[in-house]
């Protein structure tokens, strides 16, 4: 399952306005997957998770709990 941090300049925008990440993800991968993923992988609690397809690609908005920092989350990602 491909799950990759998206780093545009709207994206590191949403992670220090609205504790939100960005990742391509599989088109197969449905949100409740997703979250699973991501909490185990990076230790964090989802709060929403809202996706779109675009141009083939499937882009998922993940937004963390308050307690989780999407900041600190992007730095260990190397996003920032």
């Amino acid at each position: 399952m491909k799950i990759q941090a998206i780093s545009t300049e709207k994206a590191v925008k949403m992670i220090e306005a609205e504790n939100t990440i960005l990742f391509s993800i599989d088109r197969k991968m449905d949100k409740t997957e997703l979250r699973k993923k991501i909490e185990e992988l990076f230790d964090v609690k989802v709060e929403k998770i809202r996706s779109h397809i675009r141009k083939g690609e499937k882009i998922a908005f993940v937004k963390l709990k308050k307690e989780n920092s999407a900041l600190d989350l992007a730095t260990k990602l190397g996003l920032i």
